[in-house]
């Protein structure tokens, strides 16, 4: 979830106690249904134009067969409900799969290696099929060497449609993420030990839909809806919009139970933050998506208004279409202690696909050995149907983004800060916070658990909930 301001939370604290938690049972994660013939989504290795100067060689993308997802970086649009299937082709010279970030999905696609699927070897292909439930944004990548893969290009925005969802005037989507690259344009070590053991390795060359500082033209006096997912390796983003007024509607999928004003929201690796925003009257107005963390502020993107004013207003903005929700059961939940911290071993095991060689970071003590075929054991084992809360504590001087693949929590409470009761699939805890996540275990399998900074998760701090 991304952390709020006090402004932003004002208006919805009334409210808030309606909003319900979690998902569905495991009837609505449907993946056998027929869905005609699949998306090509190959994997494979361009050169882009990042920098504005020398084409960046190695860069690693999907192309998709489906109309507007070619292009680099892809997005997906798929409609809520409706079955989707896609192959995976890989064409570039090291494993891969697909994991589809924030998709409450059956546990076989999930796309992580020997704990839900095989790799798929270069030349090979792999077929996912499912049936979204939630609309939303949502963005999918690899999970096998996913310094290496996501760091070089290797993600792309995955749009969730749902029909009674209000029309807007415009959508931008933007797709944030740095680069790790050289003054001539070509990529640099992708992460350095003294930086992993911290708040990470940052990129030198910081992006919107892979490029700097872009404008993107918007009518007038209108009313845009602004998706923006954060697919950086490392980059914790603090968000603020100067010259224009918006409100929050979605965090990470999922809609708020009111629309909140934007103050400036903390966006993090792996989430996601949809606004819509209101265009100035006058034609040529620009306005900017800044990032002002950590003091500086930085242009993300921009948005210029174009044609006669169409003067709408932010209150006639209406709430997007609710997600299946599920009540969590807190009186009878069992309660899971789940303490992130730093680890004294050094040496990581060898993997063919994503040890960095080293182990900095641990969730309850033991660090996650790496994409192995002997993975270690479950953090716990959860009974289908039942309610839990994960008592996340975090005694390390850094945030992580810690990431629940296949299900969604609903946030309880935090020693630090006030909180929503927002449902999400990635809560971004800071350093010393302590915070009570409610989980109703509604889809079979195993799924991981892992902070969302990659060398974090690279590292050590990672692990699974089986569910059965």
């Amino acid at each position: 979830m991304a952390l709020l301001t006090r402004r932003n939370l004002l208006k919805a604290t009334a409210v808030a106690g309606a909003y319900g938690a979690g998902v569905g049972f495991a009837g609505r994660f449907g993946s056998a249904q027929a869905a005609g013939d699949p998306t090509l989504l190959e994997a494979v290795m361009r050169e882009a134009a990042i920098t504005g100067n020398a084409a960046t060689q190695g860069v690693l993308t999907y192309q998709a067969s489906l109309p507007g997802a070619g292009v680099m970086p892809p997005a997906l649009r798929l409609k809520r409900g409706e079955p989707f299937a896609a192959q995976l082709k890989n064409s570039i010279d090291e494993p891969t799969t697909i994991h589809w970030h924030g998709m409450r999905i059956d546990n076989a696609m999930d796309g992580v290696p020997f704990l839900t699927q095989p790799y798929v070897y270069p030349g090979d292909t792999f077929d996912y099929r499912f049936t979204p439930p939630d609309a939303g944004t949502f963005w999918y990548h690899p999970h096998c060497n996913t310094l290496t893969q996501m760091g070089h290009g290797l993600t792309g925005l995955l749009i969730v449609e749902d029909p009674k969802d209000p029309v807007f005037d415009a959508e931008i989507a933007l797709n944030l993420r740095d680069w790790r690259l050289g003054g001539n344009g070509q990529f640099i070590e992708q992460f350095k030990a003294r930086d992993a053991a911290k708040a990470g390795t940052y990129g030198t060359v910081r992006t919107a839909n892979w490029q700097v500082e872009p404008v993107y033209d918007a009518p007038a006096g209108g009313l845009v809806r602004v998706r923006i997912a954060v697919t950086d390796v490392t980059r914790i983003y603090n968000l603020q919009l100067e010259g224009a007024d918006a409100l929050i509607v979605a965090i990470d999928g999922q809609p708020v139970p009111v629309a909140m004003p934007l103050d400036f929201a903390v966006v993090s690796p792996g989430q996601r933050l949809d606004l819509v925003v209101r265009m100035p009257d006058s034609e040529g107005t620009v306005v900017q998506l800044e990032d002002i963390r950590p003091s500086t502020p930085k242009t993300v993107a921009s948005f210029r208004s174009i044609g006669a004013s169409l003067r709408r207003s932010l209150d006639d903005v209406p709430p997007l279409a609710p997600n299946p929700p599920v009540e969590a059961d807190l009186s009878s939940a069992t309660e899971i202690p789940l303490v992130l911290s730093a680890t004294a071993e050094n040496a990581a095991k060898d993997s063919i696909c994503g040890s960095l060689g080293y182990s900095f970071w641990a969730i309850n003590k033991k660090p996650w050995p790496g994409d192995t075929e002997d993975p270690t054991a479950p953090i716990a084992e959860l009974k289908l149907g039942q309610t839990y809360l994960l008592n996340l504590e975090n005694v390390t001087p850094h945030a992580h983004p810690i990431h629940l693949h296949g299900m969604n929590f609903q946030v309880v409470s935090s020693s630090t800060r006030q909180v929503l009761p927002l449902v999400s699939d990635t809560y971004l805890i800071l350093p010393d916070e302590k915070v009570q996540l409610a989980l109703v275990a509604d889809n079979p399998g195993d799924w991981v658990f892992h902070c969302h900074i990659i060398e974090h998760q690279k590292t050590g701090m990672t692990g699974y909930l089986r569910v059965a």
